[in-house]
């Protein structure tokens, strides 16, 4: 089956992927979709601008209005606490082959527009969303080398950019990963959960430490050392877990936050009034949130929170 296309995907990841696919035999991770024009990427703008962070957001190519929103709140975040920061949205195929060519045309005209767009040649699903993370940390290796930081983050997610970079310009420049940390998570053997997986799979009782994927944060040096590993790694398709994996397999450890209430799964029923301020990162119900949320935050730094 074809994997990607070479456009934005070059022959080391695409044999890595291959040696991915061939380990997940429980789940399918791609299909056969082609696409006729290239995938769509930003070869040169990282290495141009030299953003000390960048942001790195999983989307699927017809959820248009998540990106806006973001763009509209958060991704137009260009400059905080004197530092660049710019954003990527990661896009695979279309689960849908009726309709796919008129919905290239309106990712390809959007990416004109925004010039944040990369999309790469293989199902955009769930199950296949640690090809989507590996293709993240090759295109970061490959393109952001003057880059300090990234940032994986969910489109459902609220993030207070300064924050987050006033805690970056405190923290460790190499080999660092830090979020919501999971620690001693035991591994589902039911069926019926999204998150199962089969002995065959993985036969250990607990993963190895891992940052939760909806939002973890890294120093651009640790993407060759995962993609280094992935090849030695049997892949699992619960992304972050694999990157949990792949850390372990590199001899890397994991940092905790400064404390435990920056990166939040849930919003607290009672809160204070300067909650937004003093998170970084807070899971929301859906990206159409965000736009509330945005404007509740903004109100509470005029505050004075």
């Amino acid at each position: 089956k074809k994997i990607m296309s070479s456009v934005i995907m070059p022959p080391q990841l695409v044999t890595k992927l291959t040696c991915l696919l061939i380990m997940i035999t429980f789940v399918p991770l791609t299909n056969n979709l082609t696409l006729t024009r290239p995938p769509v990427d930003e070869p040169i703008r990282c290495l141009k601008e030299s953003p000390f962070l960048v942001l790195m957001v999983p989307v699927t190519p017809h959820n248009r209005e998540a990106r806006d929103i973001i763009r509209n709140t958060w991704g137009k975040e260009t400059t905080v606490l004197g530092q660049e920061v710019s954003h990527y949205f990661l896009l695979g195929l279309s689960k849908e082959e009726d309709g796919l060519e008129d919905l290239q045309e309106q990712v390809l005209q959007e990416s004109q527009t925004h010039h944040d767009i990369l999309q790469s040649d293989f199902l955009d699903s769930y199950n296949n969303l640690t090809i989507k993370t590996m293709v993240m940390f090759e295109w970061l290796s490959t393109h952001c080398s003057n880059t300090s930081y990234a940032m994986k983050i969910d489109s459902d997610m609220f993030l207070n950019v300064q924050n987050l970079i006033d805690m970056l310009l405190k923290a460790p420049k190499h080999l660092y990963m830090t979020g919501m940390m999971a620690r001693g998570a035991p591994v589902l053997r039911d069926h019926t959960s999204k998150w199962f997986l089969p002995y065959s799979a993985f036969p250990e009782s607990t993963y190895p430490p891992y940052a939760l994927g909806m939002g973890y944060v890294f120093s651009l040096d640790l993407p060759k050392k995962i993609l280094e590993a992935s090849p030695h790694v049997k892949a699992v398709y619960i992304e972050d877990v694999y990157v949990g994996l792949c850390m372990r397999h590199a001899g890397l450890t994991l940092t905790d936050p400064p404390h435990g209430g920056l990166f939040r799964t849930t919003e607290p029923y009672l809160k204070s009034g300067c909650y937004w301020t003093s998170v970084i990162t807070t899971i929301l119900q859906n990206s159409k949130q965000l736009s509330n949320v945005w404007e509740i935050y903004q109100t509470e730094e005029h505050s004075g929170c």
